[in-house]
C-alpha cells in the first residue's frame, strides 16, 4: 500500500514527455503516466557537490537512498509493464521511462534519439543509450560504457494466480543502478572520459541488445576503455566480506582498481561465478568480444540468496533497497576514479 501511495503522489507532481526524433530508431510511443513518474523521480535529490569535484565521504554515503531506488523500481517492476518482454508494449513503457530520466538529468542521446532499434531481433525493440561527453580535451576521446539490461521474460505459466514475471532483481535492480549513476554524472559533469549509459533490450533472447550495440560502436571505431555491467544486485550476498563480485574476476585487475577507489573491499571473487562461466552470460561479453578490453559484470546474486530467477516470484517486495543504495553510493567514487585517471589503469592480465 505504501508503494501505491508513493506512486500515486509522484504521478501528480509533474509531467514530462520523451520526444523521439527519428522514426528509424524509435517506436514513437507515448505514455503520460510514465512521463509524470519520470519527472518526479528524475529531478529529486540533486547531489550537493561542486561541478567537477569528487564526492567527499559524507556525500558518498548519501547521494541516493533506499526510497529513491524504490521509486525507480516500483515503476519498472510493476504489473503494468507485464514483465518487459522484448517487443512488447510493456518494454516500450520502460524505454520511455528510461529516456525521460536521461533527458531530465542532462544525459544526451548517443545516437539521434535515445532509442536505438535492434537489427538482430524479429520484433521492434530498442536499446536506450545516453551519453555524457568527457570534460578533458584528450581523455574525452576514450569511452566508458556503464550498462544493464532492462528487459525480462514477460508472461509465463501462472503460479498462485500470478503469471507476470516482473523481474525485479533480474534486472530492474541493475537498471536502477545505471540510472542513478547517470543522474549523478549528469548533474556533476565530473567525468573526464566520455561515458555511454546503455540499457539493453533482448538480453533474455541471447544477449542481442548488447551484441547489436557492441557491433555498432565497433563500426564507429570508438576507443573503448572499459565496460562496467550491472546484473542482479537487488539483494546482498550471504556471509561475504565484500558487497559485490565481478564476473571474470581473475581476468583483469578491475576488482583491485575498484577497491582502491572505494577505499574498502567493495568487490571480490565468487567461485560459482567462475564455475558457471557467468563472464560469458551477461551483456559485458559482447564488448569483450568486439573490443578486447576489460568488460565485466558486477553482481550480488550468489546462488544462495535468491530463489526466484526467471520465476513470477521475482517481485519488488523481495528487494533490499538499502543494499542497492549502498551499491550506488560506493560505485560513484569507483566510476569517477576510473573516468578521471590520467592513464588507463584497468588491464586484462
Amino acid at each position: 500500500m505504501k508503494r501505491l501511495i508513493i506512486l500515486a503522489q509522484t504521478l501528480l507532481l509533474m509531467a514530462c514527455g520523451v520526444q523521439n526524433k527519428n522514426a528509424s530508431n524509435t517506436m514513437n510511443t507515448t505514455n503520460e503516466a510514465t512521463g509524470a513518474l519520470v519527472g518526479a523521480i528524475g529531478k529529486e535529490e540533486k547531489p550537493m557537490v561542486a561541478k567537477g569535484s569528487a564526492l567527499n565521504a559524507t556525500t558518498q554515503m548519501s547521494f541516493t537512498s533506499a526510497e529513491k531506488i524504490e521509486g525507480i523500481m516500483t515503476f519498472l517492476a510493476s504489473d503494468d509493464l507485464e514483465g518487459r518482454d522484448s517487443g512488447s508494449v510493456g518494454i516500450e513503457k520502460a524505454a520511455d521511462f528510461i529516456a525521460g530520466i536521461f533527458k531530465n538529468n542532462n544525459v544526451s542521446p548517443y545516437f539521434k534519439t535515445y532509442r536505438d532499434t535492434l537489427s538482430n531481433f524479429e520484433k521492434p525493440t530498442s536499446n536506450v543509450v545516453g551519453y555524457l561527453e568527457g570534460t578533458d580535451p584528450q581523455l574525452k576521446k576514450e569511452f566508458i560504457i556503464i550498462g544493464a539490461h532492462y528487459d525480462h521474460i514477460g508472461i509465463m505459466g501462472s503460479e498462485n494466480g500470478d503469471a507476470i514475471a516482473n523481474g525485479a532483481n533480474d534486472n530492474t535492480s541493475g537498471t536502477s543502478v545505471v540510472l542513478e549513476l547517470a543522474r549523478y554524472f549528469g548533474e556533476t559533469k565530473s567525468n573526464k572520459r566520455s561515458i555511454i549509459f546503455a540499457l539493453f533490450s533482448a538480453e533474455e533472447k541471447g544477449l542481442l541488445g548488447s551484441k547489436h550495440l557492441a557491433e555498432k560502436l565497433k563500426g564507429e571505431d570508438i576507443t573503448l576503455y572499459t565496460m562496467l555491467n550491472f546484473e542482479m544486485v537487488g539483494v546482498p550476498m550471504v556471509n561475504k566480506d565484500h558487497l559485490l563480485y565481478l564476473t571474470g574476476y581473475e581476468l583483469s585487475n578491475l576488482s583491485e582498481v575498484s577497491n582502491i577507489y572505494a577505499k574498502e573491499k567493495l568487490t571480490g571473487f565468487l567461485p560459482k561465478a567462475k564455475a558457471f562461466n557467468l563472464f560469458k552470460r551477461s551483456d559485458n561479453y559482447a564488448f569483450h568480444k568486439a573490443f578486447n578490453v576489460p568488460s565485466q559484470t558486477f553482481s550480488s546474486f550468489d546462488f544462495t540468496n535468491f530463489e526466484y530467477y526467471h520465476k513470477v516470484g521475482d517481485e519488488l517486495d523481495l528487494m533490499d533497497f538499502e543494499h542497492m543504495a549502498r551499491v550506488v553510493n560506493r560505485m560513484i567514487p569507483v566510476v569517477e576514479g576510473i573516468s578521471n585517471a590520467p592513464v588507463k589503469e584497468i588491464k586484462y592480465n
